[in-house]
């Protein structure tokens, strides 16, 4: 049976780091941040079109991992987020992702507790933006109910948080 892992949050916490590091110690594999790769080709002026384009390349992406049917499928993001940057970007829901349904077993919140750093594919860099995307990204997982849980410290103190919080909902065993 795989485990799904998805890290999940505003720009800029660490989930590009963390994501191979915590695939590494639980014998995963790692579902990049398919937005990042789309918007390092096409831009960040996205449109509602583009946001679709994301969320079906999440999809793809992770349809490609789980088929290797590893131990652990860890996501850098996934539809929901792409749902994040709708509601950021667009100032409405899209409804192609509000249907979509293939969701993690376990969601990772990388708290702000890290600089922003602008790689070029980041919009919202002022702590007022930061608040509010962080915001609207946890108010996905709570409009859906699915579990999730901070994550916290910087280097290997963070991913010794993410494993706790795997370990306290009982993923690992």
């Amino acid at each position: 049976m795989t485990r799904h892992i998805c890290l999940h949050g505003a720009e800029s916490t660490g989930k590009s780091k963390l994501a191979p590091r915590l695939a590494a110690r639980l014998g995963g594999v790692v579902v990049p941040e398919y937005g990042r790769t789309y918007c390092e080709a096409n831009g960040t002026d996205l449109e509602a079109g583009d946001l679709l384009a994301i969320f079906h390349g999440h999809i793809a992406a992770t349809q490609l991992a789980l088929a290797q049917r590893p131990a652990w499928v860890i996501s850098d993001t996934d539809p929901l987020m792409t749902q994040a940057w709708a509601i950021m970007l667009l100032g409405r829901r899209l409804p192609e992702i509000d249907t979509w349904s293939d969701v993690a077993d376990f969601y990772l919140v990388p708290a702000l507790d890290l600089p922003w750093r602008e790689d070029g594919t980041r919009l919202f860099g002022s702590d007022l933006a930061r608040r509010q995307f962080m915001d609207v990204a946890i108010a996905e997982l709570d409009r859906r109910r699915l579990p999730w849980a901070w994550v916290e410290g910087d280097g290997d103190a963070r991913l010794e948080s993410a494993l706790a919080a795997i370990a306290a909902v009982g993923l690992d065993r």
